[in-house]
């Protein structure tokens, strides 16, 4: 039987705009098992992004569940919560989101220094990552001497550094070229197949989408598999 990392049931989220309720999730299920790569696509506007801020517990639905490695969101502190996103679960993003005042080193360092670990031992494993995502020769420049490939390639390391269970990936090469995002595409399944952690990816690139075990659509609320043409 397969070990489910994430999962999600009866997800609800509704945002209010004037007087009018605009419900964009509305019975979302899914489970994601260890190892296991899903895309999800859908037209924009349709609530992947929303989705994803659920699964990664940054945001919080109006009804329905979210369980990382069996735990209840909804039922543990929200001080529980970070804990669990640090330990089980990595994000990128479509922008990076480094930290500007810190070098590559310290920006992929840093799960690991919330998490608690030693220094030496957290910078042992930055600068392994990093070398791992061909940054080696750039563990001292901060993000604005990075080019924009090689600011993506340093976001995934700190999502992976943690070794996390499952990567939730919203739009990761939608800011990039062809060249770099099929770069950091093979990275992200590298790095993930190595570790067999999950990885549940938000993209609207049918390309990258074939490459995953699954592809899920939204669409009026909820998920469904993509039909085959």
């Amino acid at each position: 039987m397969q070990r489910i990392v994430l999962q999600c049931e009866g997800l609800r989220r509704t945002y209010q705009q004037g007087n009018v309720g605009l419900t964009v999730l509305d019975g979302v299920e899914l489970s994601v098992a260890a190892g296991e790569l899903v895309a999800i696509m859908g037209s924009s506007g349709a609530g992947k992004s929303t989705l994803m801020h659920l699964l990664g517990g940054l945001d919080v639905p109006d009804r329905g569940e979210v369980r990382i490695a069996g735990t209840r969101l909804d039922q543990v502190s929200d001080a529980k919560r970070g804990l669990l996103r640090n330990r089980f679960l990595g994000f990128v993003y479509q922008f990076h989101h480094l930290l500007p005042e810190f070098s590559a080193l310290e920006n992929v360092a840093m799960p690991l220094l919330i998490r608690g670990d030693s220094i030496a031992s957290v910078r042992r494993a930055a600068a392994d990552m990093l070398k791992r995502v061909g940054l080696e020769a750039r563990l001292d420049h901060r993000p604005a001497q990075l080019s924009g490939g090689e600011r993506q390639r340093a976001a995934v390391a700190r999502a992976l550094v943690t070794e996390p269970a499952c990567v939730l990936a919203d739009e990761p090469t939608g800011n990039l070229d062809r060249q770099n995002a099929d770069r950091v595409l093979a990275l992200m399944l590298d790095l993930n197949r190595e570790r067999q952690s999950s990885l549940v990816i938000v993209t609207h690139d049918h390309d990258i989408a074939g490459k995953m075990d699954r592809v899920l659509v939204l669409k009026d609320g909820g998920l469904q598999p993509m039909m085959a043409n």
